[in-house]
């Protein structure tokens, strides 16, 4: 099940805001270097998260997934004055080129970053956080959840990619990545400190109001 064909996908393209030449340069490479790019944010869900970013004009940041970098830069345009991204990877063999992106992002000295596991990250880092963004393995979503709502001041935003898995959750599909998913997003639904719904763009994106 494709959410989105070639032709709707340019146009979607076509009708936000550019790339800047850096966020063009990490998708060619990223693309060119690693073997599964489908992972970066990419240019329209970029460019969702930037502006969401911008409406909240968050003082603190977290991110969870960095990969490389891509979305931690675009979540950092909207921050405020002195405001402060933390993104935690696991991945260390991707950290200096992914520092060497942030260094030409101008946000260098906004971005804070952390190689090793999450869930053992996410309780040392100082909040309260205004906007959060989960992407990274989905078997840890919910874990990842709970720790950055508890991080999370009221009113602030938490994001989670990938919560609709190429249409699978409606597909009845049996593997256990998608069940995992699925059950994730039934327990969201239910979750009574969260305002939420899906935005059916990309590979879906739950947004989440804490109450």
């Amino acid at each position: 099940m494709d959410m989105f064909d070639d032709i709707l996908t340019s146009y979607l393209e076509r009708t936000c805001d550019a790339e800047s030449a850096l966020l063009q340069r990490i998708n060619r490479e990223t693309y060119l270097k690693e073997t599964m790019p489908h992972m970066l944010s990419g240019h329209y869900q970029g460019r969702v998260l930037a502006l969401l970013s911008k409406l909240v004009s968050p003082k603190k940041i977290m991110e969870i997934g960095t990969f490389t970098g891509y979305a931690t830069i675009c979540l950092a345009e909207g921050l405020s004055p002195n405001g402060e991204i933390h993104t935690i990877d696991s991945n260390p063999e991707l950290e200096d080129r992914v520092l060497g992106y942030f260094e030409q992002s101008g946000f260098a000295n906004a971005i804070h970053y952390h190689i090793g596991d999450a869930s053992a990250t996410i309780p040392g880092l100082p909040g309260p956080f205004d906007l959060v963004f989960i992407d990274a393995d989905k078997k840890n979503n919910h874990l990842y959840y709970e720790l950055t709502l508890e991080k999370t001041r009221a009113g602030g935003l938490i994001l989670i990619d990938n919560v609709l898995w190429k249409g699978k959750v409606v597909n009845n599909a049996t593997d256990t990545q998608t069940q995992q998913i699925a059950s994730l997003n039934e327990r969201l639904t239910n979750d009574e400190r969260v305002d939420k719904l899906i935005l059916p763009i990309r590979d879906g994106l739950f947004v989440l109001r804490k109450r």
